[in-house]
């Protein structure tokens, strides 16, 4: 299967689970390069993933999901990347969402809630994990366009208390799905904190009065992800469908193996099945294609051989690092401490899509000008891994922060919250 390319020591409960995904792969990939022309989310595409049972891949089986771990969504990301980076990445932010249910399970376990706020914090929890395995699409919307030195995602969507609810007002820019997942995952500051203690998390309806959706996103690559964004406009969410209980969010978080919530090594997992797929397209058709006087195949050419050579060790360099981050992040017992898992992330995030970039770039010099069209193989790994340059958080970052780790022996906060307006 497509996925034990990655994690190659695949168990009989991951193998079977990978065999879902296996299945929908053919659909995905025939649907790929119209998606990437139209800029449009196969509509499809989400009930073949619920009927597949796939929304509910990470939730446990006692809350009805197939009981998957970070093994088996880095395979299924990486699986799908080879078919369709675009869904992948949508599929990979859906399944984030369930560190909302499961994290706060284990913080609680920890001992990290008093008793008064436990029930309000595992009946949120509970609500996020069963409607995942119920099929239901969550779209997790944390990223904004407001940004500070301090962290790489700033929350200044404002969530002020009302009779029965909350009142949200805000943009946020970033999550897949816009339009298509069933709520939007929103985090939001509490009104009268500044700090990661007034983060709350809502369950937005996607009809819910109040809500819009931002102007289409004309993106470089990656363009079937439904990645508008949207507005928040005084939208009314009742206390049952949010989790609001100060601290809750920091506290969450200290229970995750890696970085931010544990799982962000999976969307790197899809630009790597994005570059292994065109590494392939391109041998297939050098190996394809002759040379008229010789008979030859183009690949035997000494170009080629040095392009494919390049291609190989680039494409073996984010392997490498993927692999060893999840191993570090899945391992038991632990074999790092936290500390150690996120400064390795920050390093690994950036040499795999930097490394996959360059298959691509290899890809569209081994096919020439004639297959250096948009919707090609070459085309649209080139600009769909170009975003992997930029998503999340550039190479450059991921160094410059372990840099100050190792030198100042301090970790940088993930999440600030903006500053309220004066006056």
């Amino acid at each position: 299967m497509i996925g034990e390319r990655l994690v190659e020591d695949m168990t009989e409960a991951e193998r079977d689970r990978a065999r879902r995904v296996e299945a929908v792969l053919p659909a995905l990939r025939a649907a790929a390069d119209d998606a990437d022309r139209t800029a449009t989310f196969p509509t499809g595409h989400l009930a073949l993933l619920r009927e597949a049972g796939l929304l509910g891949l990470v939730v446990p089986e006692k809350f009805g999901g197939l009981g998957g771990g970070l093994r088996d969504l880095a395979a299924a990301t990486y699986a799908m990347g080879t078919a369709c980076s675009s869904t992948a990445l949508a599929f990979f932010f859906h399944n984030t969402s369930a560190s909302r249910g499961l994290l706060p399970l284990e913080a609680i376990d920890a001992g990290l809630f008093e008793a008064e706020e436990i029930p309000l914090v595992r009946a949120f929890a509970e609500k996020v994990l069963n409607r995942m395995a119920d099929g239901v699409w969550l779209a997790n919307f944390a990223s904004e366009s407001v940004k500070t030195e301090a962290a790489n995602i700033t929350i200044a969507t404002t969530a002020r208390k009302v009779d029965g609810g909350w009142l949200l007002d805000g943009e946020k820019s970033f999550g897949c799905a816009t339009g298509v997942a069933d709520y939007y995952l929103t985090s939001a500051k509490l009104d009268g904190h500044d700090t990661a203690d007034g983060i709350a998390t809502f369950f937005v309806p996607r009809d819910a009065a109040g809500v819009s959706i931002r102007a289409p996103w004309n993106g470089l690559g990656m363009r079937a992800t439904a990645n508008n964004g949207i507005r928040l406009d005084g939208v009314f969410i009742p206390e049952d469908e949010a989790l609001t209980v100060p601290g809750a969010f920091p506290r969450m978080l200290r229970m995750s193996r890696g970085s931010f919530v544990g799982n962000q090594l999976a969307i790197a997992a899809v630009y790597t099945g994005c570059a292994q797929n065109v590494y392939d397209e391109a041998i297939a058709a050098a190996t394809r294609k002759t040379f008229a006087d010789t008979g030859k195949p183009v690949a035997s050419s000494p170009v080629h051989q040095v392009l494919f050579g390049e291609m190989t060790k680039q494409l073996q360099t984010a392997y490498l690092w993927l692999r060893y981050q999840l191993a570090v992040e899945t391992a038991q017992p632990p074999f790092k401490d936290k500390r150690e898992v996120f400064a390795q992330w920050r390093l690994g995030k950036g040499s795999v899509t930097e490394a996959c970039f360059q298959v691509a770039l290899g890809a569209l010099k081994a096919g020439g000008t004639s297959a250096a069209s948009m919707q090609g193989p070459a085309g649209r790994a080139l600009r769909d891994l170009a975003m992997g340059l930029v998503m999340t958080f550039p190479a450059e970052r991921g160094m410059l922060e372990v840099a100050r780790m190792a030198t100042d022996a301090k970790a940088n906060e993930l999440f600030a919250t903006a500053p309220a307006e004066v006056g």
